[in-house]
């Protein structure tokens, strides 16, 4: 896959361990919201080692002293021991050196998407099916590699300012970023073999919707976030502190696989998509768009519950280098109005089409400055280097 190039702008005008826990091994529901000495001290010492085994050894020596039956409890302490000597041997890891991977939309069915049409070259050149996406996943676990946030990276305070921040492993870990793009299901996707949008089960898991080829739905594992989300309950020391990846949306046929644009409330400006999807869903109305974006929203918060960030991919899916700066204000007003309430707004954004701003050296000029005073600090495009930030 090709790594991104991560900017963060200052404001400017080991063998895995078969008794590790897993995230199945504990109730769904995090104990976090438990005072300490509500819970037992079996489920403390838990919920300590799950979190050093993510990473977080601050955290879990904090849990176990905030016992009240700490000072008498020696499991306890020799667990705090034990955490501290491991945080020790960690490497701060260089920021210069952490790689950023991403997909789009991940195949379910080859046969659909490789079925000699247009569209075709373009999914084979820059699409991932279910399989392949797998045998990346674990071999990239195989060799150490571990998911941290791009706020692991640097910090931004409330005016943009920018501070390092700090990434400790153990010897043989390797941080990367991941995130995916065009997470929207869009209209031309349709029966090209990929999942349909993206919904919160029963059990409260992030799940994926499929349509079949009689038109019935099959609910499952069929895009990257819930194949992320099971592949940590089952490895969490895959993840850093809990993080997963970035997903960038665009919004101009909604997000997530819900129509949540205003065009499907308003019926204007369509494109020949959301004509043929008004043709196909004629009693789409002003309250099935309210109930898509409360759906939207929904399965939004369960994300972030789970460790997942969003960022901008532009509204219009718009090359960054190519378009006027008016045209980057209005785009950029159509993703605030139409997207940041749904997903709580972002910091970040990953330019379509691979694009960029500006060279690396002199990272200026009025669009950055546009986009800094709407509150973006972390800019990201796509390149063939293992490292650029």
């Amino acid at each position: 896959r090709e790594s991104r190039q991560s900017q963060v702008s200052s404001k400017k005008s080991a063998e895995k361990d078969s008794s590790e826990p897993t995230l199945t091994d504990t109730v769904k529901q995090s104990r976090s919201d438990l005072e300490v000495d509500e819970r037992t001290p079996e489920e403390i010492l838990a919920d300590a080692k799950l979190l050093a085994v993510q990473y977080d050894y601050d955290k879990a020596i904090s849990l176990l002293q905030k016992y009240s039956g700490y000072k008498e409890n020696t499991e306890m302490q020799d667990a705090v021991k034990q955490y501290e000597e491991i945080k020790a041997s960690c490497k701060s890891w260089p920021l210069e050196e952490v790689t950023h991977v991403f997909y789009h939309t991940l195949i379910k069915d080859p046969s659909k998407a490789f079925d000699g049409d247009y569209k075709e070259a373009d999914y084979n050149q820059v699409m991932t099916t279910i399989d392949e996406f797998n045998k990346i996943t674990e071999t990239m676990y195989e060799k150490g590699y571990v998911m941290v946030s791009i706020y692991d990276m640097a910090k931004a305070d409330a005016d943009g300012n920018i501070t390092e921040g700090e990434i400790l492993l153990p010897e043989g870990k390797i941080p990367f970023v991941l995130s995916q793009d065009d997470v929207c299901y869009y209209h031309y996707m349709d029966g090209d073999g990929m999942a349909t949008k993206l919904i919160v089960d029963e059990n409260g898991d992030i799940k994926n919707e499929y349509k079949e080829d009689d038109g019935s739905i099959s609910v499952g594992d069929y895009d990257m976030v819930p194949l992320i989300d099971r592949f940590v309950e089952e490895h969490p020391d895959f993840s850093y502190h809990g993080h997963k990846g970035i997903i960038a949306l665009t919004g101009y046929n909604g997000i997530l696989g819900y129509r949540t644009d205003i065009a499907y409330k308003t019926r204007k400006d369509l494109d020949e998509y959301q004509e043929k999807f008004f043709e196909e869903n004629p009693d789409f109305d002003k309250a099935a768009w309210k109930k898509e974006r409360q759906q939207a929203k929904k399965v939004a918060d369960a994300m972030k519950e789970e460790g997942w960030l969003f960022a901008s991919h532009t509204w219009g899916h718009q090359n960054i280098g190519q378009i006027s700066l008016e045209t980057l204000q209005a785009d950029t007003q159509k993703f605030k109005d139409n997207v940041d309430p749904l997903i709580g707004g972002t910091d970040i954004i990953i330019f379509a089409f691979g694009a960029d701003l500006a060279g690396a050296e002199d990272y200026s000029g009025e669009k950055f400055e546009y986009l800094k005073s709407q509150g973006y600090n972390y800019f990201c495009n796509v390149d063939s280097s293992q490292y650029f930030v």
